[in-house]
């Protein structure tokens, strides 16, 4: 009703020009009203002055004046709709808790009872607060899971957990289906769950720290490898052009002495070709002087000269074409190269030398593996196994992590992640990071880490724990330890215990296996690059019976 009235309302204190809630309401002459800004940009767009709605024309134009109880009005409506839309903001809609006790439109509920099992708007919800039996109940936030607090099968508050079956039950089942079991109060249970949820915490926020203390590590490592590169790189620079600079000195060296014994050699073949040039001209003339002497008839005349003009020179010694040689440099091209061959030789093979060799290891946490086992626990990661992988002779307990081989199948449903063929389990959290957990065994069992996509179906070379390069296994029985990893086997001789230790370190690429008695016994210790996450897994091929169990961190 009170939405319809202020629809009402808005309709008749409305701006026919803007159509919105009228803005300094100012009434006409003719009795309409508009916004004062609205009808005065209207008239002083128009020659006339006339009433947009029954077209009334003034003459002059009148003076425009507020509307003083229009303007109040106006006002009015507008707390109003905010009042309406406070309210309807308290009703519940999608998503919201509601009221179990209004009657019509239901409000939001701001509390629900664990005793009342209802949920209640602050109005219905005040008895609670003052009447003294109530005052008592437990209340919490509203929530639209009562409903998980009601027995199926009773219709009754699960009040009794029990212990047995790990459920929640009502007083009926106590005296029904779960009579003989363990069962304490949800109450009890749950202070004792809080305990073990505190101490889970404490485990976790251990970690944290020690990651972060990890983190910090590995950015200061970050850090000193970009120092070191840096110092390298400008080494290495310097160093380069020092050579650089040194071969093109070698080079210019080189050449200017090529040049200049260029130069000598020019000059000296110059020199001779100039001496064999004036010889030839020194024949020529004699051979002109002793053709005119052997055209003279006066034989007196050719007898005095003939003897001066017959005798030559020694010749000067220059050695003949075919003896002349164009290999003047070979000897500097030959001393080059073999430099040249020298200095690629040195940089191809010595190259590999350098300090490139460095390894994942190097960037490792500069932390070594625990030694006792308080600094293990350390480490204790919390496992569970899964059920979907169970072989269906394999039957698991103790909130899945105890797993049992037994002599009938069980009643597990078909799926693709169980091992049809293996008597094999694996755990439902891969494992990453610095991880420890603890076994015990009872009879003859395989103790393993395997990576999530090994074979399911196959030979067991496919997918037996052990015999491929998925997955590492130490066995365990009254004989001995026995470890195998890619179907080769390497027998140990320890000391025998039911209690083993496994420490993982995956980005460090280090498995170990530990017999637990007085102090922590290394068994084996894997060295290797893990390239996916690792899952823990049991083998039991042995007797029904055997049982393989992850101990937890306060039982330690």
């Amino acid at each position: 009703m009170a939405q319809q009235l202020i629809q009402l309302d808005q309709e008749k204190l409305s701006c026919s020009i803007c159509l919105d809630l009228l803005k300094d309401p100012v009434t006409i002459p003719c009795g309409h009203s508009y916004c004062m800004d609205c009808i005065k940009n209207c008239w002083d767009e128009k020659e006339t002055h006339s009433c947009p709605q029954c077209r009334q024309t003034f003459t002059p134009r009148p003076v425009l004046v507020k509307n003083m109880i229009l303007g109040e009005l106006v006002e009015d409506l507008k707390k109003a709709e905010h009042s309406t839309a406070s309210s309807d903001h308290a009703y519940a809609g999608p998503g919201d808790v509601a009221c179990d006790f209004c009657s019509e439109r239901k409000l939001k509920a701001s509390k629900s009872c664990l005793m009342c099992m209802a949920s209640y708007c602050e109005h219905h919800l005040q008895p609670h607060y003052n009447i003294a039996p109530l005052k008592k109940h437990k209340l919490i936030k509203a929530t639209s899971k009562l409903q998980e607090n009601i027995c199926p099968h009773h219709d009754e508050v699960m009040k009794i957990f029990c212990r047995t079956d790990q459920q929640c039950i009502c007083y009926l089942c106590l005296m029904d289906e779960h009579k003989d079991h363990d069962t304490v109060s949800a109450a009890a249970e749950r202070a004792e769950k809080q305990k073990e949820l505190e101490t889970n915490r404490q485990n976790v926020q251990q970690r944290i720290q020690n990651r972060e203390k990890d983190v910090k590590v590995l950015q200061e490592q970050v850090e000193a490898i970009n120092l070191s590169a840096d110092k390298a790189f400008r080494e290495c620079d310097k160093a380069f052009k020092n050579l650089i600079s040194l071969i093109e000195k070698k080079s210019s060296e080189v050449k200017q002495k090529i040049r200049s014994k260029q130069n000598a050699e020019q000059n000296r073949v110059k020199e001779l070709q100039e001496k064999i040039e004036q010889e030839i001209r020194d024949l020529r003339r004699r051979d002109t002087e002793l053709q005119q002497l052997s055209l003279t008839e006066d034989h007196l005349h050719f007898l005095n000269n003939y003897s001066s003009l017959s005798h030559l020179r020694a010749s000067t010694n220059v050695p003949t074409y075919n003896k002349l040689t164009l290999q003047y440099f070979e000897d500097v091209t030959a001393a080059v190269s073999q430099a040249r061959d020298k200095v690629k030789a040195l940089l191809s093979d010595e190259w590999p030398q350098t300090s490139f060799s460095m390894t994942k290891a190097d960037v490792l946490l500069p932390q070594g593996e625990p030694k006792t086992r308080g600094e293990f626990l350390k480490y204790f990661c919390q496992i569970t196994l899964d059920v979907d992988t169970a072989y269906t002779h394999l039957s698991l307990s103790d909130s899945n992590r105890k797993v049992t081989l037994m002599s009938r199948n069980q009643s597990y449903p078909s799926h693709p992640d169980r091992f049809f063929e293996r008597w094999q389990v694996l755990s439902r959290e891969g494992l990453t990071g610095r991880c420890y957990w603890e076994v015990k065994c009872n009879g003859t069992v395989g103790v393993a880490v395997a990576y999530k996509d090994i074979g399911r179906r196959g030979t067991r070379e496919e997918c037996g724990f052990g015999w491929n390069d998925k997955s590492w296994s130490l066995r365990c029985s009254n004989n001995g330890y026995e470890f195998k990893h890619n179907n080769i086997s390497t027998s140990i001789s320890r000391p025998l215990s039911s209690r083993i230790g496994v420490y993982l370190d995956h980005s460090a690429g280090t498995l170990s296996f530990y017999s637990i008695t007085e102090t922590m016994n290394l068994l084996h210790r894997v060295l290797t690059r893990f390239t996916q996450p690792l899952h823990a897994g049991f083998w039991l091929p042995q007797s029904a019976g055997d049982t393989a169990e992850l101990l937890e961190f306060f039982n330690t």
